[in-house]
């Protein structure tokens, strides 16, 4: 639940013709593309690879082809490299600019699973060696150059939040943003919340099916999950309901809803683009457009909570809220650093809980047999005319599995990046100097073969706890690892798991032949490249208004 570092901004973030977006890539590559210590590093020459011997079509990371065990490490200029003019020729004339996930493992099966990318960062593909990469972790983990998300905040003088801010000063914050929001119990306090909200979206979806002409066909279910996600990070960010599930969405949300989207779709160009063509070219001021609505949105709701709680004070009544009155009135945060960090965990909960359920969706409704066991688990654990608690939905093992082998296949960011600043590292038997640039390939680690046989089927059953060897977890980390890890992860899947529950209770999942093929693309997070439709069928024997 987290943005793309710098490392990650060759993702595709909107929609734009393929064309411009070629084109833009291009620009971008043509210039210098990084600068590390005030010192510009200019694109590497064309070079000839060091290709392993494995031959390309195989996502493996057989050990022979690491150094971890010799008895000299080797320099960052041992491994095998990405030529700049590589990277230029794949992402514009091979397609990959927005699909740099498969672009892990094309390069994976010709370069290996540790090498130097076309950015001269270096690119870590197996679990092992990012776990070797992760448990040399500082104190202050550092992701990279997050400056295109601070330029707002510094013109508008709003606080940066916990993704924009670094070093001791995002430790201290993390601190205060965990309470009552990362542990299990604290978590599981918002589950009447949440119930609330899931409640609300299965009678949308029975309204929604009822205006299909089949009965039962719900059409762009992405869009629908993303009013649900909205709705329920609003209800705890907030300690409000913005009535996103209604018939009509309220004007306010949705010009929210259209900002987020402005702000990611201009973001690539803004990066592009020299800064003096800030004042000729549109891109600049859509994408301050896009901050500005988001902001003013968040604000508004935050200035309103302000003014409930001076109210209670000003009358010697006693402050009680969750999340946002805790940091109102409870912490040492000014008000700018609040703006900051809830409108950054506002955009972190609503596009990733949204695509991650679009995904297990489809591929339930791809897998018939796994959708059937779980819904014997979902059927049968609690009696059929009662909800489970946030405590007894966590115990389901089987969907815990299906939500995890979900975000296996789509990670939810599928890039990140870590550099490590006070000390020098050794890592798959390479000596790296301190302040080199590592490029986490989350999508390739996630499929590597050694560690999920055939990588690209959804087998939920790999995870379960059943006596059989399970996977090195460095596998799949989709909400980070350690102090870095994210802050909402147990809400997000505490809302997914109820989700989950009660829709496969309530709905067989069967696709829309008309749909055919989904493939995903690359917009921050892994999203579907065209409308989601799917068959919402009725299992008979409850009805889904009646589940309050």
């Amino acid at each position: 639940m987290a943005p793309p570092c710098s490392a990650s901004l060759l993702d595709v973030t909107g929609a734009p013709c393929i064309c411009c977006s070629a084109l833009v890539m291009a620009a971008w590559l043509c210039r210098s593309v990084m600068q590390r210590n005030g010192i510009w590093l200019l694109p590497c020459p064309v070079s000839t690879p060091r290709l392993c011997s494995r031959g390309v079509g195989s996502a493996s990371s057989a050990p022979r082809t690491l150094s971890a065990f010799q008895d000299n490490p080797r320099t960052v200029d041992d491994l095998p490299h990405v030529s700049f003019l590589e990277l230029l020729y794949r992402l514009v004339f091979q397609g990959f600019y927005n699909r740099m996930h498969e672009l892990q493992i094309y390069e994976k099966q010709r370069y290996g699973p540790i090498y130097r990318n076309g950015l001269k960062s270096v690119a870590v593909n197996t679990p092992k060696l990012l776990e070797e990469l992760l448990r040399n972790d500082e104190k202050f983990p550092c992701r990279g150059d997050m400056s295109l998300w601070k330029d707002y905040r510094d013109m508008r003088g709003f606080g940066y939040g916990p993704f924009t801010v670094e070093g001791e000063q995002w430790y201290n914050l993390r601190a205060v943003l965990n309470k009552r929001m990362l542990h299990p119990k604290d978590s599981a306090q918002y589950g009447g919340i949440i119930n609330d909200v899931v409640t609300d979206f299965t009678k949308r979806i029975c309204y929604l099916r009822q205006c299909s002409p089949t009965g039962d066909l719900v059409t762009n279910v992405a869009n629908e999950l993303y009013r649900l996600s909205l709705e329920g990070i609003a209800s705890i960010l907030f300690e409000t309901r913005l009535c996103c599930l209604e018939k009509e969405i309220p004007a306010g949300t949705q010009d929210f809803i259209n900002s987020i989207a402005q702000m990611f779709s201009n973001s690539m160009a803004v990066v592009v683009t020299p800064k003096w063509s800030r004042s000729v070219l549109p891109y600049w001021k859509r994408y301050i457009a896009g901050w500005e609505g988001i902001f003013i949105f968040a604000k508004h709701l935050i200035d309103k909570k302000m003014e409930v709680i001076q109210q209670r004070v000003d009358n010697n009544q006693e402050v009680e809220g969750e999340y946002l009155t805790y940091l109102l009135s409870n912490t040492q945060m000014s008000t700018k650093d609040v703006y900051g960090s809830i409108t950054e965990l506002l955009l972190a909960g609503v596009d990733t809980t949204s695509n991650t359920l679009t995904w297990t969706f489809h591929l339930l409704s791809k897998n018939p047999e796994t959708q059937d066991t779980l819904y014997k688990e979902v059927s049968t654990f609690v009696p059929a005319d009662r909800i489970p608690s946030a405590e007894e939905i966590t115990r389901m093992p089987y969907l815990r599995a299906v939500l995890k082998e979900a975000l296996r296949m789509y990670p939810v960011v599928p890039m990140n990046a870590r550099i490590i600043s006070d000390k020098d590292v050794s890592i798959g038997g390479y000596q790296f100097s301190k302040k080199t640039a590592f490029t986490l390939c989350h999508y390739a680690i996630s499929h590597d073969e050694d560690t999920f046989p055939e990588p690209f089927t959804f087998k939920p059953e790999r995870w379960l706890r059943d006596g059989r060897e399970r996977p090195n977890p460095f596998g799949s980390i989709p909400f980070g690892f350690g102090v870095r890890g994210c802050v909402g992860r147990r809400i997000a899947e505490l809302e997914m798991y109820m989700v989950l529950f009660r829709l496969i209770r309530l709905f067989e999942i069967k696709p829309d032949p008309t749909v055919g093929e989904l493939k995903s693309i690359n917009r921050t997070v892994l999203i579907p490249d065209k409308p989601l439709n799917l068959h919402f069928v009725d299992r008979g024997h409850v009805n889904a208004h009646k589940l309050k």
